[in-house]
């Protein structure tokens, strides 16, 4: 069985549009949320997000396309071109039908779903646009990026909400594990900082209403948090077969040990209490990277700053790890990011690579006291240097989908 490696990484976040970018914010503890100014707020309970401000499409689209893409669709591509030159990698020197694309997204082009809407209410159906079905529908990153490359492999798109990217780095770890591919792009995009993503979050009480303070509104595992931060944007991982790395010279960021998937079988929103889907889910990673508990020193949590999700989590890890958690670090993207969706686990992906190259670990930030539940070391006393040699990443979807990544350093 071929083992798998990451070579490539690019990401479109509310904290920077390139993995280093990004990183960088992150340890410097800067926050990507703020009052949301794409569209005027004043009549939603929810005013603020971690919402992208300044991103350029023009280098892989022109004007007329730019309009006839979503920003899903323009997020993913940016992502995955970018990735591409990260991995020092020319599409045109690979087999196409040995290379594939699996790009998730949990909710598809939401702002053009609304802003159609609109139209049709407003204007009537000749003026929908006969773009409006190729704008919206969830594959068409992983179609328009197949097309762009003309790689012919696997190209699916997984949808279970929040783990659907992680499901994507799974899916193509198989593709290749089982031999039918030797390079597969895979991560994920969300564009849900629209009136109807707001609107609808909101109105199901599963995010912050801090308007007066934004910034310190996602505040994972402290005790007076009061639901997720909205997030955009997308993030993408190249993978390689080994071998196929190997033979063009290729820098490896990470290998690929293990990868787990379970589902709660619980509630369409809330997890578990006793977290047993997670607990599921991480042991079967830990069993297929054939190490045990003992030997991750970091896990990138799903860590949402929900009132039941956190201390959920957080309490499946513990029981995953027998309570030997002494040398562990936990720590959650999303304090700085907000809640990317089925972008989330993709970027975290990214930035638990990016742990793994620099040996440190970034600050939870806004957590002002931790939940007491909580038995973990969260990183809320700031950035840390720490020995990793394999890094979990988590990450959990509404209907009970749970999904786990373990990276390895090369």
């Amino acid at each position: 069985m071929e083992e798998v490696v990451v070579t490539g990484m690019g990401c479109v976040t509310p904290l920077g549009n390139n993995p280093n970018e990004l990183w960088t914010n992150l340890m410097a503890e800067k926050s990507g949320i703020s009052n949301i100014i794409r569209f005027n707020t004043d009549a939603y309970d929810v005013h603020f997000a971690g919402e992208i401000k300044e991103f350029d499409p023009s280098p892989y689209f022109n004007v007329r396309d730019a309009k006839r893409y979503s920003r899903n669709i323009q997020y993913v591509v940016h992502s995955a071109m970018t990735a591409l030159e990260n991995a020092g990698l020319d599409p045109k020197t690979v087999d196409p039908t040995r290379a594939g694309v699996i790009l998730a997204s949990g909710m598809g082009g939401m702002d053009v779903y609304y802003d159609t809407s609109v139209t049709l209410s407003t204007r009537g159906p000749s003026r929908v646009s006969p773009f409006f079905i190729p704008m919206v529908i969830s594959n068409m990153g992983s179609g328009e990026v197949s097309i762009r490359l003309g790689w012919m492999g696997p190209s699916f798109t997984p949808v279970s909400a929040c783990a659907s990217s992680n499901h994507s780095i799974i899916s193509a770890v198989d593709q290749i594990r089982l031999g039918r591919a030797d390079v597969m792009i895979a991560g994920g995009t969300e564009e849900a900082v629209c009136p109807i993503g707001i609107a609808g979050f909101a109105a199901m009480r599963a995010i912050s209403t801090r308007n007066d303070d934004p910034e310190r509104a996602s505040r994972p595992f402290d005790k007076d948090r009061d639901g997720f931060v909205l997030g955009e944007g997308a993030g993408v991982l190249i993978l390689e077969s080994l071998s196929h790395a190997k033979k063009r010279g290729a820098k490896i960021l990470a290998r690929i040990a293990g990868v787990g998937m379970s589902a709660d079988a619980h509630h369409i929103s809330a997890p578990r209490e006793d977290g047993l889907g997670v607990k599921l889910a991480i042991e079967m990673a830990l069993n297929d990277a054939r190490i045990t508990s003992k030997d991750v020193g970091y896990v990138n949590t799903h860590g949402t700053s929900t009132p039941l999700g956190d201390v959920a989590e957080c309490g499946a890890i513990y029981k995953a790890f027998d309570g030997h958690v002494d040398h562990l670090k936990v720590n959650s993207t999303k304090s700085m990011t907000g809640h990317m969706l089925g972008a989330a686990s993709a970027v975290e992906g990214i930035v638990t690579v990016q742990s793994i190259l620099n040996q440190k670990v970034h600050a939870t930030k806004n957590v002002f006291e931790k939940d007491s539940r909580i038995l973990l070391d969260v990183c809320d006393k700031g950035a840390s240097n720490h020995n990793i040699k394999y890094a979990m990443s988590n990450s959990f979807g509404f209907g009970g989908h749970n999904s786990v990544v373990v990276f390895a350093k090369d």
